[in-house]
């Protein structure tokens, strides 16, 4: 489906911000977590309602690559240095690739020197959500989308100031939006 900007722009429009276009999905049932949730829009420079995304496995084997869908759906991991915004330094947003909603922006971003992009904060806390990990032998943070549960990869606490986080995320769980 071939989509004009102004149509694009349109339907930022109707849905308040939020990136939920009809490709993307339904949202899920009410018998899920809340269909609603609050989320910070970078475009619309403040906080907007947007509905939670919900797919069948299949819908996002047709969405996404064999890759994105092994990082994001399936928990997986890209190897270190050969994701392709491990070493972007373009201004722009870092959006969830499943979902599109706004997680992180670029001036956050810095080199950790571990081969995957890193940040140290995301666009607004309520975009992302954690959970403990206990898979490789120890306990990590997983970084989840809040928006439609992808893996985003996972967060530490020796990043560099002001808030001594570092996301670690791989570029398979991101789409890059330049800013202008």
């Amino acid at each position: 489906m071939e989509w004009s900007r102004r149509s694009f722009l349109r339907v930022l429009a109707l849905t308040g911000g939020g990136v939920l276009l009809p490709w993307m999905g339904s949202v899920l049932s009410s018998e899920g977590p809340p269909r609603s949730i609050r989320v910070y829009s970078v475009q619309r420079k403040g906080y907007v309602m947007s509905e939670r995304v919900g797919k069948t496995d299949a819908e996002w084997r047709k969405l996404l690559s064999p890759e994105q869908y092994q990082v994001t759906r399936k928990k997986g991991t890209e190897r270190a240095f050969t994701g392709v915004y491990w070493d972007t330094k373009e201004k722009g947003t870092y959006r969830c690739v499943c979902c599109g909603l706004d997680l992180f922006r670029s001036e956050t971003k810095y080199d950790s020197g571990t081969g995957w992009p890193s940040f140290h904060e995301p666009v607004a806390k309520e975009n992302v959500r954690t959970e403990a990990d206990y898979g490789f032998f120890s306990k990590r943070t997983e970084v989840l989308c809040a928006r439609c549960d992808a893996h985003l990869g996972h967060v530490f606490d020796d990043g560099p100031k002001p808030t001594g986080l570092r996301y670690c995320m791989n570029s398979a769980s991101l789409a890059f939006v330049k800013d202008g």
